[in-house]
């Protein structure tokens, strides 16, 4: 497999912005919306192997105050509503507002019509969606809203499009980051690194001068642990708390292993671990995983599955599936950001917990900080969670463990560039494929 390296006397040049913003075009419906403030112009510093400080992009936070202003909604969505009236006659909670990034893709379609039917938030929560989306996806887009819009769902009280994150995410109390660009033939793991890195630098430091103080960050778009790092640093007025990796995907895989295994169906599999990246370094832990109630090593007593080929198939299943099925998983992945959601505003069930790539600082496990792993988080339904203390491990956990916290380390001095800690240098143990990446 391949090694991305920088040598001594290699450059690698990012002169180019990536397109994440456009002026208004003619050729948008009179539904769209007819103003975009342009995103500041930043030039992506040089990645070389000697540092220069005045290479360095350090995060520079923008004035949210700059960019307020409120934008157009779209369609029958532009009507007014008498939200405080309704409320009174159906108890209906206060409106939040949810952004969504790479709004026009599969997963999406899927995860979209979900929130808007009142299944995530539930039956008595209005809600606004906020869809981000790129200039060659504009009118996907506008087929979106008019899906929604033809839908008739009574929570689904706004819908705005656009494809500047400073106003989409504008007030945002969620914002769930799912748009990222493919791994394509010959490019190296490094440069998808890079490449999806300055889209979620860009991201950050949108959410950071517009969305709500206290917006709960959901990252989808892989490399997510490293995208989710990338994001929090370069929005420092957002608690690091509120930053979360998608690996729930991986935890109901595992679940769906186990259950099969054990003949008992999935509900019975409960204390279900993914350790570390969304990778094939990721560690499923049957160690401290139960079934009916009883540790997984007592219900199945083959322990060399669950040590070899447990293991791969949960690390592996999204790449068995794009082979089946020809493409990456996109129904099964809205479903488990929907569970993501969920498991932080509904109370954790006692003696469970859940899987979330969150940020390491402070963590009990002795894991590196300054990272996004996953690890075992507990909720009281707040949209906060408190990580697990009563977990045990034993030299075959730990031990896979430190392979995947190495492979973090790895892509995090890959992208200091992203993050203002120093000029990016790739020295990435291996070339780990992640499930859609191609």
């Amino acid at each position: 497999m391949a090694v991305a390296e920088l040598s001594t006397s290699c450059t690698k040049n990012h002169s180019s912005q990536l397109s994440l913003s456009s002026s208004s075009s003619s050729r948008f419906s009179h539904h769209f919306r007819r103003s975009f403030r342009p995103l500041p112009t930043t030039r992506n510093p040089t990645i070389s192997c000697s540092v220069a400080s005045d290479q360095v992009q350090t995060p520079i936070p923008v004035q949210a105050q700059d960019l307020k202003g409120k934008s157009e909604c779209y369609g029958v969505f532009c009507l007014t509503y008498d939200l405080q009236a309704e409320e009174e006659t159906k108890s209906w909670k206060k409106l939040i507002n949810i952004a969504v990034s790479g709004a026009a893709g599969m997963i999406s379609n899927h995860l979209l019509f979900k929130i808007a039917s009142g299944e995530v938030f539930g039956p008595n929560q209005p809600v606004a969606l906020k869809l981000l989306g790129s200039e060659r996806s504009i009118q996907a887009l506008e087929g979106v809203a008019m899906e929604l819009e033809d839908s008739l769902f009574p929570l689904l009280r706004e819908v705005s499009i656009g494809i500047n994150p400073y106003e989409v995410f504008q007030d945002a109390e969620w914002a769930l980051l799912i748009g990222a660009k493919p791994r394509g033939p010959g490019m190296e793991r490094a440069d998808l690194l890079d490449i999806n890195g300055q889209i979620f630098a860009e991201q950050g430091k949108a959410l950071n001068a517009s969305a709500s103080p206290n917006v709960k960050v959901i990252v989808v778009g892989n490399p997510c642990n490293t995208n989710a790092l990338i994001c929090m640093k370069n929005a420092p007025n957002i608690p690091a708390k509120n930053f979360h990796a998608l690996t729930m995907l991986d935890e109901n895989r595992a679940k769906c292993q186990l259950a099969l295994k054990a003949g008992v169906f999935y509900d019975q599999v409960s204390n279900m671990t993914i350790w570390g990246n969304h990778s094939t370094t990721q560690v499923p832990d049957f160690l401290n995983a139960r079934i009916k109630g009883l540790p997984v090593k007592e219900v199945i007593k083959d322990h060399k599955w669950l040590e070899e080929e447990f293991t791969e198939k949960v690390q592996k299943r999204g790449g068995v599936l794009i082979k089946k099925w020809g493409r990456s998983s996109a129904a099964s992945t809205a479903v488990s950001i929907v569970d993501a959601i969920r498991s932080l505003i509904t109370p954790t069930p006692k003696g469970d917990w859940f899987s979330s790539g969150v940020y390491t600082n402070g963590n009990p496990y002795g894991i590196v900080e300054d990272i996004v792993f996953s690890m075992p988080c507990r909720s009281k339904g707040d949209g906060d969670y408190e990580l697990v203390k009563d977990v045990i491990f034993d030299d075959y956990l730990l031990k896979r463990i430190k392979k995947s916290e190495a492979e973090l380390l790895a892509e995090k001095r890959c992208v200091a560039h992203l993050t203002g800690e120093g000029i990016g240098f790739c020295d990435l143990p291996e070339d780990t494929m992640l499930p859609g990446e191609m």
